[in-house]
């Protein structure tokens, strides 16, 4: 495996935040396509075959590495950006929607991380991005965003980001938490993972919530969104789906009149 080379870096902003890292001499950082804001003269953009960390092992773990990739949904590549100047250089990466970029040491979090599919921003090279498939049967089936979910292995700093606030909780052991599986940003490996069913037919056909949730026990450390972005695209398109004239009741009609819309 290669060795994490280690990044420097600071988090800007509050709704909308970006992630400048610094590199010295010969530095890698590897992003997701699309992450990438602006960088220094003297930083080379290559686009790799998989996450990087799998660079020298052939043909077969290119392949390997790309297609873990493919099945949570990702890009087949990534893009690595190197210092190839003298001195420090910084090159910044963007979240792609309102939220929090959160840092994850993975050498002080026990060498892996599991976190959402879509959460990964970007990480030092050598840190390894692949699938981790939940093992129980009922999670397979039923577990939705939290079924296919990525794990980032290694000992250096990997970024994800979170939609809306993020809430940090450390778990004690055997302590239970019941979460949205939408809500679940990451977690470290040594939490028990589970998907369980709401229960009651009332619950069941009328809650609004879903019939599942995941169900995590400590010990460990969990990060948790306010903000899915499957539940602000679902309201998105819920309101594209009505006229605005529809809202207000009576009122929405004289609503489009003063706005300048004819239309009754």
């Amino acid at each position: 495996m290669i060795s994490n080379h280690e990044i420097d870096y600071r988090i800007l902003g509050n709704e909308m935040q970006c992630v400048e890292i610094e590199l010295d001499p010969q530095e890698t950082v590897v992003a997701e396509p699309g992450s990438f804001m602006m960088m220094d003269n003297g930083i080379e953009m290559q686009t790799i075959f998989g996450d990087g960390a799998q660079q020298q092992s052939g043909i077969l773990g290119k392949l390997f590495s790309a297609g873990k990739r493919l099945l949570t949904g990702e890009n087949l590549f990534m893009t690595a950006y190197t210092n190839i100047g003298q001195g420090k250089k910084q090159v910044s990466f963007a979240s792609p929607y309102p939220g929090r970029i959160i840092p994850l040491d993975l050498y002080h979090l026990g060498g892996k991380i599991i976190c959402q599919k879509d959460s990964f921003l970007c990480a030092a090279k050598g840190v390894s991005v692949g699938i981790e498939f939940q093992r129980k049967l009922g999670t397979g089936l039923f577990g939705g965003e939290g079924f296919i979910m990525q794990k980032l292995e290694g000992d250096g700093l990997a970024f994800v980001h979170s939609g809306g606030h993020v809430i940090e909780r450390n778990l004690l052991p055997g302590e239970l938490l019941k979460v949205d599986t939408g809500c679940i940003v990451a977690f470290t490996h040594d939490v028990n993972y589970d998907i369980q069913f709401v229960g009651g037919i009332k619950n069941t056909l009328f809650g609004g919530e879903g019939v599942f949730y995941a169900s995590l026990s400590g010990p460990g450390k969990v990060w948790i969104q306010t903000l899915p972005i499957s539940r602000l695209a679902g309201r998105l398109m819920s309101y594209a789906t009505f006229n605005r004239k529809e809202e207000g009741s009576v009122l929405g009609g004289l609503g489009n009149l003063l706005d300048g819309d004819g239309r009754w």
